[in-house]
């Protein structure tokens, strides 16, 4: 029998502080009032993990993807927040990951939900001294941003045609070139342009709360003491793992996303493969705008954390926020891994990068640590 998920349930499971678009696009006049107004840090559920939904997912009364075990009790949207709850295995038909979240009134696949922090932050009120400004990582699950200026880029292009808000998203790092006081709270600016980011030139306002200021610390090299040609790392796309060695110790493993192998409309495909072979870091950027493709199936994705690039341009192992579906083939040829994975991984592999630099290029001969990515044919 059909459970019926009440509005006071669903409440439950979004959290405190949601803004309308939970439940409601803003009408087009107030959508674009509410872009150039500027906004506090939304209250956020209090729990220990904070589930952020990344896309349109059923609830279902038991954790199963097979309608003939399980039935829709209900749907969680794009940036909706849940307590992140009891993990039970089920049954997603087909996948890997076969993990599901407990809600109230039902069960959600977990690969939909990532999974945050609320850790806010004192900001600081002006810039170091003798800088022209800093990088800071998001540790809540979501800032609201404040846009300055025209759109520009089409990742807000296409936030504009859905009249969803500009946020940006727990594990990203961005550019912060200005800060001030103006609306009883501490806000930076942060700029995507060209140079900082390699983005389009968006630039927006946030509250300095949501993001940390970061240190040298941060980004200091990780086991530098061990030769740089005894660290390796294996990627086996059958299984879709990664495994860092130092030697013959296995010192980090984690599962990834590679490139996937079908398109938008599920015909076989190579172009957004995941190069084979033995592959190297030869450049390595804190945050990245990362787009492709054309108006039908491009794509545009800004402060892409942590990216480690291991062939050509683009082909870069990185951070992912957009979802949490490791252990799957879904990406752009890229290998996707979670923020904090790509931040060790960052920091472990050479060429080792200062916080000043925030970016190192290696040009042939000379190459970083080698990458060796492996497919069992079946």
């Amino acid at each position: 029998m059909k459970q019926n998920f009440s509005r006071r349930d669903f409440l439950k499971v979004a959290g405190v502080g949601l803004g309308a678009m939970a439940f409601r696009p803003f009408k087009l006049e107030r959508y674009y009032d509410a872009l150039y107004a500027p906004k506090r840090l939304p209250q956020f559920p209090a729990s220990e993990i904070i589930g952020r939904m990344t896309g349109l997912t059923d609830v279902r009364d038991r954790p199963s993807s097979n309608p003939l075990q399980a039935v829709e009790v209900g749907k969680l949207y794009d940036d909706n927040l849940i307590e992140w709850g009891r993990e039970v295995i089920g049954n997603a038909v087909g996948l890997t990951n076969q993990k599901f979240l407990e809600v109230p009134g039902g069960y959600v696949w977990a690969s939909r939900v990532q999974p945050t922090r609320n850790l806010p932050n004192t900001p600081i009120t002006e810039i170091p001294a003798g800088a022209p400004g800093f990088w800071a990582e998001v540790t809540v699950p979501y800032v609201d941003l404040t846009l300055e200026g025209p759109v520009v880029s089409s990742w807000l292009q296409s936030l504009n045609q859905y009249n969803f808000p500009p946020r940006v998203y727990y594990g990203q790092v961005i550019w912060i070139d200005q800060v001030r006081q103006a609306n009883g709270f501490v806000e930076y600016r942060w700029n995507e342009a060209p140079g900082r980011g390699y983005g389009p030139g968006d630039i927006f306002w946030l509250d300095g709360a949501g993001v940390k200021v970061l240190t040298e610390e941060d980004v200091a090299p990780i086991s530098p003491d061990v030769d740089p040609n005894e660290k390796k790392i294996v990627v086996n796309l059958t299984y879709q793992t990664m495994s860092c060695f130092e030697g013959n110790n296995e010192v980090f493993f984690c599962r990834v996303s590679s490139g996937a192998i079908f398109d938008a409309y599920g015909a076989p495909t190579d172009s957004y493969s995941t190069p084979v072979g033995d592959l190297n870091t030869h450049w390595k950027i804190l945050s990245l705008n990362m787009s492709g493709g054309g108006s039908a199936s491009g794509y545009s994705t800004p402060a892409v954390p942590w990216s480690t690039v291991i062939h050509g341009d683009g082909i870069a192992i990185h951070g992912a926020f957009w979802h949490n579906d490791f252990g799957e083939r879904r990406s752009h040829g890229c290998i996707n891994v979670r923020p904090e994975e790509a931040k060790w991984i960052f920091r472990w592999t050479t060429p080792y990068i200062s916080l000043a630099q925030s970016e190192a290029r290696m040009t042939w001969p000379e190459h970083g640590t080698t990458v060796s990515v492996t497919e069992l044919k079946v």
